[in-house]
């Protein structure tokens, strides 16, 4: 297998993650440009002055750089070490699955119980990748 083919999926998870950081910063300048928020409004994170259409999307651009981070360090693991097989980049597709069907959920529906269920199915796989990854190195 080649190696290079677990990299593919981190180049995607990072495309999603700018994804929705235009989508964040976009929408802050436009309530900015509106008087909606202030720069005060962003000093320290979010204050309870930012409009809920405007915190989803940081909500969901920080859920993005918090989990997936296990996932950059696993592949990257996977690959330095030369461990990739099918099966793994198969599990690190369907994580970003996961993070795409998440986020997509997150700024439309926002059902929490849908939302938590793509979470959680991305949360397992990423677990399975740490094992065998885990057992690979034994």
């Amino acid at each position: 297998m080649n190696q290079v083919a677990i990299l593919w999926p981190v180049v995607a998870l990072v495309a999603l993650t700018f994804f929705v950081g235009g989508l964040t910063l976009n929408a802050r300048l436009r309530a900015a440009f509106a008087k909606r928020v202030g720069p005060k409004d962003f000093r320290y994170g979010e204050s309870d002055a930012v409009p809920a259409d405007v915190a989803l999307l940081n909500r969901n651009y920080m859920n993005l750089l918090e989990l997936p981070v296990l996932f950059y360090v696993v592949c990257i693991a996977l690959y330095v070490t030369k461990h990739v097989s099918i099966f793994e980049v198969t599990l690190a597709w369907l994580f970003v699955l996961a993070r795409i069907i998440h986020s997509g959920i997150h700024l439309t529906s926002n059902n929490v119980l849908h939302r938590m269920l793509a979470f959680n199915a991305g949360s397992l796989i990423l677990l399975l990748l740490w094992v065998l990854f885990a057992v690979a190195i034994v």
